[in-house]
């Protein structure tokens, strides 16, 4: 995947020097072409892994199927990741099981894109800050 990442790289710096918009369709095109894993949003809750996988079975080998939950509930969290083993039946599936319904769900499919990678957290970031302050209020300390 980092090559397509570096080809759409190239492609955006190019547009931009050429003063030309980039054809946003167009790079996740070249993105995607070698891609066999896709996301699935709008899962029912009664989704587990192995109904997925039966879901998406029928348009090519299944290597993983794995819906997404909640560290704290094991809850499903809504949405999971199909992996193929071949970047063609990835786009077969894609283009047959979006938009339908899985049970009493429509479904969303679209390809699997990498996540920054880098610390995780509840969305402060950095070090320090928050908390009670000296003076006894809430909220960075300014020291």
């Amino acid at each position: 995947m980092s090559f397509c990442g570096k080809i759409g790289t190239l492609l955006r710096q190019s547009a931009a020097q050429n003063g030309q918009v980039p054809m946003t369709s167009m790079l996740n095109s070249i993105r995607c072409m070698s891609s066999s894993k896709l996301f699935v949003g709008g899962l029912s809750f009664g989704v587990d892994d192995q109904s997925l996988k039966d879901a998406f079975a029928s348009f090519g080998d299944v290597v993983e199927a794995r819906v997404i939950t909640d560290r704290d509930t094991g809850r499903s969290r809504g949405f999971g990741f199909v992996n193929f083993s071949s970047d063609t039946s990835a786009s077969t599936a894609l283009s047959a099981m979006d938009g339908q319904d899985l049970n009493g769900r429509s479904i969303r499919v679209s390809y699997a894109t990498d996540r920054p990678s880098g610390p995780r957290g509840f969305g402060g970031g950095g070090s320090g800050g928050g908390g009670f302050r000296r003076d006894g209020g809430f909220g960075d300390s300014g020291y």
